[in-house]
């Protein structure tokens, strides 16, 4: 490790619960953490999307993926979909408060996995 950085501990009354395997935490880390999850909050974080801002935006997700992924985001309170009157339809998407709280945590965690992804995926230190 390298000396300027400082490892990074759970509290233990949290450390108890979270790693249990009933804590709920784990069913919203599931939500959040997966592929998916964390483009289209990390895109949402940037502003209000349509539907196919956020199809070109997260390049590869399916209709059916970015649809379940969006109904459980906005489940769980973290996305906010705003139906528009207009014709022809369409939707807006955003992040709640809830939301854009967990994406203060998700940008730096994606910026790391984006600087070090080549190092790591080429298997140097």
């Amino acid at each position: 490790m390298e000396a300027n950085v400082l490892p990074a501990h759970l509290k233990t009354d949290l450390a108890d619960g979270v790693f249990a395997a009933g804590c709920p935490s784990r069913t919203v880390l599931d939500h959040i953490t997966s592929k998916w999850g964390v483009l289209i909050l990390v895109a949402l974080s940037e502003g209000e999307h349509r539907w196919s801002e956020l199809r070109r935006r997260a390049d590869g997700i399916s209709e059916k993926m970015l649809a379940q992924t969006l109904k459980t985001l906005e489940r769980d309170g973290l996305v906010l979909r705003k139906p528009q009157p207009v014709i022809p339809p369409h939707v807006d998407y955003s992040l709640t408060d809830r939301g854009y709280e967990l994406t203060a945590l998700l940008v730096p965690l994606v910026t790391w996995a984006y600087n070090n992804a080549d190092d790591i995926l080429n298997g140097r230190p």
